[in-house]
């Protein structure tokens, strides 16, 4: 075999061996009532998750806020999808589920003066390259005492945002990883209300485990936070802590 062909075989046995991204969707319900929070609840549990485990999609993630807003209260749904392709698909899978149908009548039928929801919003992610599927967490206690940390950074450009991107790929992942922060995805906004941005959920036994943790990150991302090619590459970090409801997957 000439250099050349061995050199063309190894190259593609590479590419095919590499991982596709993952993309990530997720779903934030805006409620204003405990009525309003139970329906959402119920259709998740009953409806939604059910229907997606039969599509295929093992692990949803609903998670509610740890500090609850009474004028605005949220549920966060994770979803991960192997490929857009089956992002594209999901819709049309659901409304040919009857018994997603049935179980999700209430919510799904509810009339124009007793929505369930006050608004729905989405963001759709692909997954960073340093970690193209994502993980479940490895965590030793009751879903009751986790804390889950979605962090979100923004950028003032697209530039800027592809470099804070690169700054993970190239070496906070590997720093995250390195102290078992059991990070469940990193991905690139790629459609949201909040551009350009990046976002990644980690996951805790605790508050407690949470701040040591991170007291432990402090020393590792001062090597790399200092230097020049990666100045100025978030002009936003917003900071949320969730906690995983009985029904979620992980």
């Amino acid at each position: 075999m000439s250099f050349a062909l061995a050199f063309f075989v190894f190259a593609n046995v590479n590419v095919f061996a590499a991982k596709s991204p993952y993309y990530y969707q997720i779903k934030v319900y805006h409620l204003k009532s405990a009525a309003q929070e139970a329906t959402v609840d119920s259709y998740l549990k009953d409806a939604y998750l059910p229907a997606l485990h039969r599509f295929g999609i093992d692990h949803v993630g609903v998670f509610k806020p740890v500090e609850k807003d009474t004028a605005d209260q949220l549920i966060y749904v994770f979803i991960p999808f192997k490929s857009i392709d089956r992002y594209l698909k999901l819709e049309q899978a659901l409304m040919a589920d009857q018994q997603y149908l049935a179980a999700g009548k209430d919510y799904l039928d509810a009339s124009f003066d007793k929505a369930p929801y006050v608004r729905m919003e989405s963001t759709l992610l692909k997954a960073f390259d340093g970690m193209p599927t994502p993980e479940w967490p490895k965590l030793t206690s009751n879903k009751a005492e986790r804390v889950y940390e979605l962090r979100s950074y923004e950028a003032a450009t697209e530039k800027l945002s592809l470099n804070k991107i690169g700054m993970f790929n190239d070496a906070e992942i590997d720093i995250f990883t390195k102290l078992n922060f059991n990070a469940v995805f990193y991905g690139q906004v790629i459609s949201g209300s909040k551009m350009p941005n990046l976002m990644y959920l980690t996951t805790f036994n605790n508050k407690t485990d949470r701040n040591n943790h991170w007291q432990a990150f402090g020393p590792e991302y001062k090597k790399i936070s200092g230097l020049p090619q990666y100045q100025n590459n978030v002009s936003k970090n917003v900071t949320l802590f969730l906690y995983p409801v009985n029904y979620s997957d992980i």
